[in-house]
């Protein structure tokens, strides 16, 4: 498949590139480092993970800033700079709520921006993540300084032509990968950022802290975590998935960041992925389609519908002129494939609308930015 490359826009001006594969409901990847839309798909590295991320979905990427197709020297960088660009991606995309899906850097990406965006994310994957990065975790402890090294010799040796520094590199990502996925991979470091760059990166990912953040995620997780991770500590997934109430955590036998096809434990992260997303694929109790095309505003007024309120009334709960309910209900009525507001009452309680259980509309209803 090939990819539709745009772009967009984020908070600050800076250009970001995304693209937009395959078919099915939305699946976002939040960004990783080392990337490149236009030359992912031929990396060894990473079509292996583009085949599966595209198996039953619509997959929306982009590429981080300074990286990739991406504006390569922004003058900001850190989570709050990688969470609007995110914004700014699923916006522009015109993505209401979806699965999203990070890798490393990506899953603290992910999980900050589901922490800010509860009313956005469906599902949330989380595989080689951490909450703080190891310049937070300890200054001055070995992994401190470990980082603290790594980034010095990434801005010496990331830019010469001899590949030798960042095939090192490609093997500390994945240590049992072939000699040629990592000398490839070594070339994709070269082409996804300048050595300057990428310095700059890899101190900003090791001064994440999302410490605050975690503990407001809402949406279902899955946290999957490589138990030889040479990067990310294995006791880091395991703190993320601990920080996030009702969390799933699956340990995979093996040692490579960036998991390879050859691996044991490669085919049981994707049933385990597969698994976890077909509960968000079935339909509703109800057996009815459609709630997932519902706007966060239109499942805020659908809610109030199936408690019998009128627009009027719905109009003053939501601080929103009636005129404006009635566009929203005359909108998800077509969503849902109902004439009647008799049946969107009956359809929507049968999908668990109109209860004291929160179930699958937010609950933050006086939100001015209808």
């Amino acid at each position: 498949m090939t990819p539709s490359i745009r772009f967009c826009r984020s908070a600050d001006g800076v250009r970001i590139a995304y693209a937009r594969v395959g078919k099915g409901p939305p699946l976002v990847q939040a960004p990783t480092w080392m990337t490149h839309l236009e030359l992912d798909w031929v990396a060894p590295a990473w079509t292996p993970w583009l085949a599966e991320l595209t198996r039953e979905h619509r997959l929306v990427r982009h590429d981080l800033r300074g990286c990739g197709l991406s504006d390569r020297d922004p003058a900001a960088i850190g989570i709050d700079s990688w969470v609007a660009d995110l914004e700014a991606v699923v916006d522009a995309a015109g993505i209401d709520r979806f699965v999203l899906f990070g890798i490393c850097q990506g899953a603290a990406i992910a999980a900050a921006f589901a922490a800010r965006h509860p009313d956005r994310v469906r599902r949330l994957v989380l595989y080689g993540s951490y909450v703080e990065g190891a310049l937070v975790r300890g200054t001055g402890s070995a992994a401190a300084r470990e980082a603290e090294m790594l980034g010095e010799l990434i801005g010496t040796g990331w830019g010469r032509s001899t590949p030798a520094f960042r095939e090192l590199f490609a093997r500390l990502l994945m240590p049992d990968a072939s000699h040629g996925t990592s000398r490839e991979f070594a070339e994709m470091e070269r082409e996804s950022a300048s050595p300057e760059m990428a310095r700059r990166l890899w101190r900003a990912f090791h001064a994440v802290d999302i410490r605050d953040e975690v503990g407001r995620i809402r949406a279902p997780t899955l946290v999957a975590h490589a138990t030889g991770d040479a990067i990310v500590p294995f006791d880091e997934g395991r703190r993320m998935a601990a920080s996030i109430a009702g969390a799933e955590f699956v340990p995979l036998d093996g040692r490579n960041h960036i998991l390879q096809p050859h691996e044991p434990c490669w085919g049981r992260f994707w049933r385990e992925v597969r698994r976890f997303l077909a509960h968000d694929a079935a339909p509703s109790r109800s057996g009815h389609t459609g709630f997932a095309e519902l706007t966060p505003r239109e499942r805020q007024v659908l809610d109030l519908v199936a408690r019998g309120l009128g627009n009027d009334e719905i109009a003053a709960e939501l601080t929103i002129a009636s005129k404006t309910v009635r566009n929203h209900v005359t909108h998800l009525f077509s969503k849902l494939g109902v004439r009647h507001r008799a049946e969107a009452v009956v359809r929507a309680r049968e999908a668990g609308f109109g209860t004291d259980d929160a179930g699958p509309v937010s609950r933050s209803r006086r939100d001015p930015t209808a």
